[in-house]
């Protein structure tokens, strides 16, 4: 899968006494279904106090419905919550993981995310990436198996043995397939295979935990909260990988981080393509989380611009402190808005897949 870009939905809103605070949404496939599902909510927000998180989702996605349709609500409701939550910070004066308890390390890693290619050209990437710190190591898996394990081998090589190293299959292989793979990628130490096998049905990941020694992450089919608590109570994954945008509000990703580590699994943060904003609430929430792993998944490094002010830590290191201060602690560079939604009218969303992609 390749991408030239990120679109986003953005959310702004303003209280009475002129405060403004920023969310971000996540597009999925189609990002005007995302857009009028935010609008959606108008009803809901205006004239009501932004402190009512709880009381507010609730109406979202009960009293409106967007519960029958989870997962566009969640996407969009995302940037709502989050601009809701920059709001409480900037109101009490406060950064953002000081709403959620405070935090439990100084910072958090990052992961490098390479592109699949020639073992040369992987070790080549991992070589500079090394050179600036990053430590774990990420390559989609799941279409040409020969190739694939030539890649993990050139990539052992070249961080040596400490590196960590993580591949992702999105569910190509059977549970049969997944075996027999995975057992031939761990000659090569591989720290987790995220969703080896589908999602559908959760016993897929069940028995395939129960005959590899490679630990498994979760990704696809942790779309609700429900699906969450599905994978913690099976224990069908060692590893959580997922984010706010998929489970509606940065408080569910957060009560279910820390079910999670009731249940002594492990939390990765996921990102399905983003910009600042989405990347800024969810750093605060990962300085809060007990069982958070090091490699966590970010974009900024891949991407030419931002709508911010200023560059994240992350668009040049795979470390990222605690932030400074109030609410989200970052700051929309409105011009850039303007820009890229002037190119968004001209050309479009920029999508998750290529249109070639169908010509087989």
């Amino acid at each position: 899968m390749r991408r030239d870009g990120v679109t986003s939905v953005l959310v702004r809103l303003q209280t009475d006494d002129g405060l403004i605070g920023w969310g971000e949404s996540c597009p999925g496939p189609n990002v005007e279904s995302i857009r009028e599902a935010v609008v959606s909510a108008e009803p809901i927000l205006i004239g009501s106090d932004p402190w009512n998180t709880e009381q507010l989702a609730h109406h979202y996605f009960h009293t409106a419905h967007w519960d029958l349709r989870p997962m566009t609500g969640n996407f969009a409701y995302a940037g709502l919550d989050m601009a809701l939550r920059d709001l409480q910070g900037k109101a009490c004066g406060q950064p953002l993981y000081r709403l959620f308890g405070g935090v439990v390390r100084k910072e958090v890693d990052y992961f490098c995310y390479l592109s699949a290619d020639s073992p040369d050209s992987v070790a080549a990437q991992a070589q500079r990436a090394t050179a600036a710190g990053y430590r774990v190591f990420y390559l989609k898996v799941g279409v040409n198996l020969d190739l694939e394990l030539a890649m993990v081998a050139a990539l052992r090589q070249a961080i040596g043995a400490e590196g960590k190293i993580r591949i992702d299959a999105n569910g190509a292989w059977s549970v049969a397939e997944a075996v027999r793979n995975l057992n031939a990628f761990d000659r090569h130490h591989i720290d987790f295979a995220e969703q080896p096998v589908s999602q559908d049905p959760i016993r897929n990941m069940v028995e395939l935990k129960q005959k590899v020694r490679v630990p498994l992450a979760a990704n696809e089919g942790l779309w609700r909260q429900a699906d969450v608590w599905e994978v913690i109570r099976a224990r069908a994954a060692d590893v959580l990988c997922f984010s706010p945008y998929w489970v509606g509000t940065l408080a569910a990703f957060h009560r279910l981080s820390h079910a999670a580590a009731n249940e002594g699994l492990a939390v990765c943060r996921h990102t399905h393509g983003e910009l600042g904003l989405m990347a800024a609430a969810s750093h605060h929430l990962c300085l809060t989380l007990p069982n958070l792993l090091i490699g966590n998944q970010q974009t900024a490094a891949l991407m030419d611009g931002d709508i911010l002010t200023e560059d994240l830590p992350i668009a040049k290191s795979p470390v990222w402190g605690i932030p400074t201060g109030t609410g989200l602690g970052v700051e929309v560079d409105f011009s850039k808005v303007e820009k890229y939604q002037q190119a968004y009218n001209e050309n479009g969303q920029f999508l998750p897949y290529q249109p070639e992609m169908f010509n087989d």
